[in-house]
């Protein structure tokens, strides 16, 4: 299964793929997690200790490598660079492993005012291209609001991309921009997780303000969720409430999801 979760800030998508890396990394599956969010706190919710967070080198400030696979340093102009550079072993070897997790951070490409193609996002996309096309293992990437990651072949490899909203017009606004963006790279069923609901209500007003998507299922308001974050914990070691509506979730998901995930593997 290759998942791409997105939202705007704060709805808890993070939340959500830390919760799904842990429900399939228990059933015994390889999971890969993609930390592809500028404000990257997805090793505190996996339960990375602040010291071990801070030691994951973002794949973007890799100048080193970058250089190395594509022939260009980042920041220098002029000249040509690969485009499609060597990507495979960059997930065994610049990743960190907690909870039987595999987590990569993608970190920040600085770009220039024309939103220019340069070799750190060609290297960062020849990355999730892998990742999503290649690999064996469930991939699921934190995103930000947007589709920025993932390229049209890229999108081919995508089995569910989820949105996740909170009881709120804005979040609501967030999620129709975002599945206008994702048809237009070729992905045509997104799905949707409501987060932060507190009653049948909020629940009513997501589906029903929402009917162009299918609604996975909901994750809880939460006390121990916002204590987890202050506590830089995971949240499926402090609210197993959470971790049984994921795997609800998840469940969905492979209903929905699964069987085009076993075709792409297939073929």
């Amino acid at each position: 299964m290759k998942i791409a979760i997105t939202g705007k800030g704060g709805v808890g998508k993070t939340t959500l793929a830390s919760l799904l890396a842990k429900v399939y990394a228990e059933s015994g599956h390889r999971v890969v997690a993609i930390d592809a969010d500028p404000d990257a706190n997805l090793a505190s919710a996996l339960g990375f200790s602040r010291e071990e967070a801070s030691a994951i080198a973002p794949i973007a400030g890799m100048h080193d490598l970058i250089e190395e696979r594509t022939g260009m340093r980042p920041g220098q102009t002029g000249g040509y660079y690969k485009l499609n550079p060597q990507v495979d072993d960059i997930p065994d070897r610049f990743s960190a492993i907690k909870h039987d997790v595999r987590l990569l951070v993608m970190g920040t490409v600085q770009k220039g005012g024309g939103g220019c193609v340069c070799p750190e996002s060609v290297l960062l996309k020849s990355l999730v291209g892998h990742l999503f096309l290649r690999s064996k293992e469930v991939v699921i990437m934190d995103m930000e609001a947007g589709v920025e990651h993932l390229g049209r072949a890229t999108a081919t490899g995508v089995d569910a991309f989820i949105v996740v909203v909170e009881p709120g017009q804005r979040s609501l606004q967030t999620a129709e921009t975002v599945r206008r963006l994702a048809a237009d790279i070729g992905i045509d069923k997104t799905f949707v997780v409501g987060s932060k609901v507190k009653s049948v209500d909020d629940r009513a007003f997501i589906r029903e303000n929402l009917p162009n998507f299918e609604v996975l299922g909901f994750l809880s308001y939460s006390e121990r969720v916002i204590e987890a974050d202050l506590k830089g914990m995971a949240v499926f070691d402090l609210d197993p409430a959470a971790l049984q509506e994921a795997t609800d979730i998840r469940a969905r998901l492979d209903e929905l999801a699964g069987e085009r995930a076993a075709e792409r593997t297939r073929s």
